[in-house]
């Protein structure tokens, strides 16, 4: 949404390639703002020509002047957090943060951000966190394995991802732990009812995963934890701040109430 809006200002035309299951509100707010939107199948293998790894790459290569921004494996993704994003973090905590949490998707966020604020404090714990089951990241991470069996279709969306983006370097990441599509879910909703915070669903991801590290790893009283939310609740008003969707799958009972609520 941010190349759309730069995309005006620049005269340029973009092209955005999408899995379907990404919520209806995201493309039609693309197309608001003039981009082009070419929808693909979610449960499909990367290297499928449906998938949208596959078409996105194909379309750069027939579309002449056009250029694939691949933003899972261009520097310039990291490059942003690290110039921007780690100095404010840093900044903002005066140099205090001991902990930082955040989903991983094209690792763009959490690579950027985690090599900056280690070199300023080596001993700042990087969690990327915030995973998803049917991802590969958390068990590449401790194993060094590609495991294929880990790979399924999930509802989550922001996060977790069934290649290895260049962007993501594990070097930099301490843990990771696995949310599931449920507690991302009602977590997201939670924000925004208790906390008076209208959120993205890997939002919902990151504050459950939030409590997992702690339940896990502990936090003292000192320390400064940092945690990043990417994106509005308002691209998600048709599924995880609908009633009837969160019903149809499970994640709420039929009262609005949260199955197995985990206060």
């Amino acid at each position: 949404m941010g190349l759309a809006l730069a995309a005006i200002m620049k005269g340029y035309k973009l092209i955005c390639v999408l899995a379907d299951k990404q919520s209806k509100e995201k493309m039609d707010i693309l197309r608001a703002v003039g981009a082009e939107v070419h929808v693909c199948p979610t449960n499909v293998e990367p290297d499928d020509p449906r998938s949208y790894y596959s078409t996105s790459k194909r379309l750069s290569e027939e579309i002449p002047n056009s250029w694939y921004v691949n933003q899972y494996d261009n520097p310039s993704n990291c490059k942003a957090h690290y110039q921007s994003t780690g100095p404010e973090i840093w900044k903002q905590t005066e140099g205090k943060v001991t902990h930082f949490v955040v989903g991983v998707g094209t690792g763009g966020t959490i690579s950027g951000v985690g090599t900056y604020l280690k070199l300023q404090n080596p001993n700042v714990k990087i969690w990327g966190g915030i995973d998803t089951y049917g991802s590969v990241f958390k068990k590449y991470h401790e194993t060094g394995i590609f495991d294929e069996n880990e790979i399924h279709s999930y509802v989550t969306e922001g996060i977790g991802e069934d290649i290895l983006p260049l962007n993501v370097r594990f070097e930099v990441i301490d843990g990771f732990t696995k949310v599931t599509d449920k507690d991302a879910a009602v977590y997201t909703r939670r924000l925004a009812k208790e906390e008076g915070m209208f959120l993205g669903n890997s939002a919902g991801a990151a504050i459950k995963g939030l409590k997992q590290i702690h339940k896990e790893h502990g936090f003292t009283k000192d320390d400064v934890v940092v945690i990043l939310f990417h994106d509005h609740g308002s691209r998600y008003v048709g599924k995880f701040f609908n009633d009837e969707w969160m019903m149809e799958k499970g994640y709420i009972n039929q009262d609005g109430s949260y199955p197995e609520d985990d206060k």
